[in-house]
């Protein structure tokens, strides 16, 4: 079993783009929940849309990258604005009901064949970031992001994090794109406006009595929060090809478990938690199929890399039980802890 191979290839994950997308996501999981309060599950539909409005941009309208990266968060603006006027006048389990079926009816509406021609459908979208894809579309000539990169091809840095100008790109920009975000709740959440959300949080009908337009506020931190899932929906589509077996729910499920274990009511929170689950998990989906292949366990190695996922699972519901409030949170800003 090569134990340092394992090591190595799991402390790559700390920097990785989808590191990255989880980490925005969750910051916007921060926002809906951990300030605002709203019990928002489902976040994979914010960041499909993110994904699929940028690929359509690109591959269907012909536009560069960086004003196909505007289409997926107006795409996610509007689902805000659909989702939020009819339901956020619900609270606790009906809202995270409603905004599971949400999601799920965006990932059926992009699988569906009615739309083939413009989602791709099961087979999903490809080539919108530059060589290396196949683009069918006539009017598709844009550049897409990886058209984009200053950086000379080779290879850079050192081992565990050796990897091409492409991947390099992809951290330097991720890791701009979340150093903004990372300032801009932070600076959020301690503003005015910060307070008020969190008093909204604590006791909306107290917030309301003192003349606030709660309803209004809620759907501002909904957008909000859903422009960040956006964002980690973008860093996805950079990184791989758009399809829409991979925003399902148990995405959403992933991000509660790094914002939880983090700490919900945070802004850091997120990014170290989203690091830690994709460590784990990296760790845990190599370590047992290494120790199956060596006789140590009595799967093959397919079924040896699905126990993580029950360790996740077991891990979350202890992370609730004895840890609600995460690594970073206060104990005393949950009020499911009260």
């Amino acid at each position: 079993m090569d134990v340092l191979g394992i090591l190595s290839s799991t402390a790559s994950f700390i920097l990785d783009p989808t590191t990255m997308a989880y980490a925005l996501a969750g910051l916007g999981l921060a926002v809906h929940f951990g300030f605002a309060g709203l019990l928002n599950m489902g976040m994979a539909g914010f960041m499909a849309l993110g994904a699929y409005g940028y690929a359509i941009g690109i591959l269907t309208f012909g536009l560069p990258w960086y004003l196909a990266a505007f289409v997926g968060i107006g795409a996610s603006i509007v689902f805000a604005l659909i989702l939020g006027i009819p339901t956020l006048r619900l609270r606790g389990d009906y809202l995270a009901i409603v905004t599971i079926a949400a999601a799920e009816i965006i990932r059926l509406f992009l699988l569906t064949s009615a739309f083939v021609d413009v989602t791709g459908s099961a087979d999903g979208l490809s080539g919108f970031n530059g060589p290396g894809g196949t683009v069918t579309n006539p009017i598709a000539g844009a550049g897409g992001f990886n058209d984009s990169n200053p950086i000379p091809d080779g290879e850079y840095g050192f081992p565990p994090f050796l990897d091409d100008e492409r991947t390099w790109y992809l951290r330097i920009v991720g890791g701009i794109i979340l150093a903004v975000g990372v300032y801009f709740v932070w600076r959020l959440v301690n503003s005015p406006w910060g307070r008020v959300i969190k008093g909204i949080r604590e006791d909306e009908e107290a917030v309301r009595s003192l003349g606030k337009n709660v309803f209004a506020y809620k759907m501002q931190a909904l957008i909000i929060g859903g422009v960040f899932g956006a964002l980690g929906g973008l860093m996805l589509a950079f990184s791989t090809n758009v399809n829409s077996g991979v925003y399902v729910t148990s995405l959403t499920f992933f991000l509660w478990t790094a914002l939880l274990l983090g700490g919900a009511a945070t802004v850091f929170g997120p990014l170290v938690g989203s690091a830690i689950f994709w460590v784990l998990q990296a760790f845990l989906g190599l370590l047992f199929p290494a120790l199956a292949k060596a006789g140590l366990l009595p799967f093959d190695s397919i079924q040896a890399a699905q126990i993580r996922f029950i360790l996740i699972g077991v891990a979350l519901v202890l992370l609730v039980v004895f840890r609600p409030q995460g690594i970073f949170g206060n104990k005393k800003e949950l009020t499911f802890v009260k």
